[in-house]
């Protein structure tokens, strides 16, 4: 039985100032007339029930996901009292699904990126999950072929091919490596052996809770005694205790230490949507090459991000700047600064 898990607890600070605290980026309209988080949902439906498709995210985002998925039901919605990284998330997860669905595959996802070819995706998950049924203990998870030398993204070297099912490879898991500069990113492309990793992974409950045991104790102890309990005590229990769990993504915690760990070279048209270059790449252009979102009037400019809001946006002579609008702020700048957002942020808003 295949469960969906989507992350959705991320404050998406490089989208300031459109996306804020209180209404971070997955709940945006980043690519389309749906935000992020309820194209990540709509994508899985073709494939898992409704029913089946949980979200965990932070106290504060209850009220906007349940206004942007109306058909999601109440229990589903997993709710991190404090944000404590992504590894005692999806443990969290793991046992709240495994109280519905008893030992579950669970497919985890982030809820805020691009997917080009959802059908792809989704028979790629099929195969992950049809090799785990018959692997035990295993993980699968799904890397990216790289179309570019990208910095931002973490890498998964591959190894020898373990299965082949449905037309996809599967293949062990050498190594994850982080974020690498540009000369070492354009060496991996070049290697043919490099995958991006998206942080999409596939795996059982059972192997959720034995790797966060054998790795994270503390965690495991905490998170297994919450669970034990059921309706108010429950709550009263996370709130008291989840403070207390290892801080630590599941890369860090889990993946790099396990033995059986698998990924599936994918090309399915995938992006982060980490920043505004990424919304650049995908949103619909003008003759000039600018983007223009909202009641924009591009005169004599060329190369730019335009993102209006209430009001209409006049640019002159300018190119390769962006210009966003939001409900409390115009924030102008030039392109070349859109990695130093969040550092900007800190200056404005203390």
């Amino acid at each position: 039985m295949l469960c969906a898990l989507i992350m959705a607890g991320g404050k998406g600070e490089r989208f300031w100032p459109l996306s804020t605290d209180e209404k971070p980026k997955q709940f945006l309209k980043l690519l389309s007339d749906k935000t992020m988080i309820q194209m990540t949902v709509e994508r899985l439906e073709s494939l898992i029930d409704i029913e089946k498709i949980f979200v965990v995210t932070g106290e504060r985002y209850v009220d906007i996901l349940r206004e942007q998925l109306p058909r999601l039901p109440k229990r589903n919605i997993i709710v991190e009292p404090v944000g404590r990284n992504t590894a005692p998330c999806i443990a969290l997860s793991a046992f709240v699904i495994n109280k519905y669905y008893k030992d579950a595959s669970i497919v985890v996802l982030p809820s805020d990126h691009l997917i080009v070819n959802e059908d792809k995706l989704l028979d790629a998950i099929r195969s992950a999950e049809e090799f785990i049924e018959k692997n035990d203990n295993s993980i699968v998870t799904l890397g990216m072929e790289p179309t570019r030398a990208e910095t931002g993204y973490g890498y998964i070297k591959s190894g020898e091919v373990k299965e082949e099912i449905s037309g996809f490879k599967i293949k062990k898991v050498d190594e994850f490596v982080e974020k690498p500069n540009k000369e070492k990113a354009e060496e991996y492309v070049k290697a043919g052996n490099f995958l991006w990793n998206g942080g999409m992974f596939i795996w059982k409950c059972s192997t959720i809770f034995k790797l966060t045991e054998k790795y994270l104790n503390k965690t495991y102890n905490i998170l297994r005694s919450i669970s034990e309990a059921n309706g108010d005590e429950f709550n009263v229990l996370l709130k008291r205790e989840y403070v207390k769990v290892d801080n630590i993504s599941v890369d860090y915690g889990i993946m790099e230490k396990a033995d059986s760990i698998y990924v599936i070279p994918c090309d399915f048209g995938w992006d982060d949507i980490g920043t505004w270059h990424a919304v650049e790449r995908y949103r619909d252009k003008d003759e000039d090459n600018n983007v223009c979102v909202g009641d924009i009037k591009s005169i004599d400019s060329k190369n730019n991000i335009l993102v209006g809001k209430k009001k209409p946006i006049v640019v002159v002579g300018l190119s390769d700047v962006f210009v966003v609008e939001s409900d409390d702020i115009i924030f102008v700048g030039k392109k070349d600064d859109i990695e130093r957002i969040k550092e900007i942020k800190k200056k404005v808003i203390k």
